[in-house]
Parts: C-alpha cells; sequence; structure tokens
C-alpha cells in the first residue's frame, strides 16, 4: 500500500499533472466569456437573419426541440478548440524560439540476443535467460 501511496506521490507531484489543472481551471473560466459571446452576440445576430422572436431563435425550434441551443454549443466547442489551438501554437513557437526542448530519454541497456530490457550490470537476462558477457551496459 505504501507503494501505491508513492507512486499517486510521484504522479501528482509531475509538471504535466500541474499543467493540466491549470488548464482545466483556465478553461472552465474561458468557457464563461465564450458563452457569453455565443448568447449575447452570435444568437441574437442568428435570430435577426433567421427572423426569431427574441427569445427563440426562429426557424431553428421545432416541436419543442430546440436546434438553436445545439447549435449555440457547437459553436461554444468550436470557439474553445480554436483559441486552445491557437494558445498551443504560439507556446510551441515561444518553446521553438527559446530553445527548450523536451527532456531526452536515458537510454536504458538491452540484452544483445533478444533485446529486451535488463537492469545495468545484469550478467544474465531476465527474459531469455542468456548470459550477457561482461554484464549488461548502455
Amino acid at each position: 500500500m505504501s507503494k501505491y501511496v508513492d507512486e499517486f506521490k510521484e504522479f501528482i507531484s509531475q509538471g504535466n499533472v500541474m499543467d493540466m489543472a491549470v488548464g482545466v481551471i483556465i478553461g472552465g473560466a474561458f468557457t464563461g466569456i465564450v458563452t457569453a459571446l455565443t448568447d449575447n452576440i452570435i444568437n441574437p445576430l442568428i435570430t435577426l437573419v433567421t427572423g426569431g422572436n427574441g427569445t427563440e431563435i426562429g426557424g431553428l425550434n421545432f416541436n419543442g426541440i430546440d436546434l438553436g441551443a445545439f447549435l449555440s454549443a457547437i459553436l461554444n466547442f468550436l470557439i474553445v478548440a480554436f483559441i486552445v489551438f491557437n494558445l498551443v501554437k504560439a507556446v510551441n513557437k515561444f518553446k521553438a524560439v527559446a530553445g527548450v526542448e523536451a527532456p531526452a530519454e536515458e537510454p536504458v541497456p538491452t540484452c544483445p540476443h533478444c533485446l529486451e530490457e535488463v537492469k545495468e550490470g545484469a550478467t544474465r537476462c531476465p527474459h531469455c535467460g542468456d548470459q550477457i558477457p561482461g554484464g549488461a551496459r548502455i
């Protein structure tokens, strides 16, 4: 159980998890802005074009099914996706200009016979059982 808790602590303290948490919080706040944009600017324009009565989008409400709300949700999604795309693109460009690269993975010793990963210095492969002359090295 202690190992499980330690693994969880390691997982939660990784930078990616913290970045994701910040992204979710900012995304939630940004969704309010996008919803206000669609409800107060885009939907009234659609109402004006389709001839609604101001409370519902004219021509988009059939037998109690509000297609205007569905259209609004689609527009919200597309706007948020477009903004997130541009933000990710800008961050990647900034990283490229600043010379920030992802950390390189350390090479892992492999068995010369079966090519499976082994611990450094191992004299026998735990996968195929063959001897590793001189011990496993990178």
